[in-house]
């Protein structure tokens, strides 16, 4: 894997692809850190996209974990929980209500 800067990718891109193997992915990474992956399209594409989409919601199951650690949410009860979804589901009957 390739690392390229977003700014040498913006300026340089069409050169940057042409310097790779076909099969090489790249890591396109920002100034706070990594941020796009360019992945080649190989084979069948369908099987691709499903894996990429998996891997995309695993990290995205992965963040929303490490920021509820961070927010003291992955301490709340089941009861809490409950009376949370409760309090939106009332609300929501009242407003179809009027």
């Amino acid at each position: 894997m390739r690392q390229v800067s977003l700014r040498e990718f913006r300026t340089r891109g069409s050169k940057v692809l042409k310097s790779i193997a076909p099969s090489e992915t790249i890591l396109l990474a920002g100034r706070k850190g990594p941020e796009y992956f360019l992945v080649p399209v190989l084979g069948d594409v369908a099987t691709q996209d499903r894996e990429l989409r998996r891997a995309m919601a695993l990290a995205s199951l992965h963040r929303g974990w490490q920021i509820a650690k961070e927010t003291g949410a992955d301490k709340i009860t089941d009861e809490e929980i409950d009376a949370e979804i409760d309090a939106v589901r009332t609300a929501r009957l009242r407003r179809k209500k009027k």
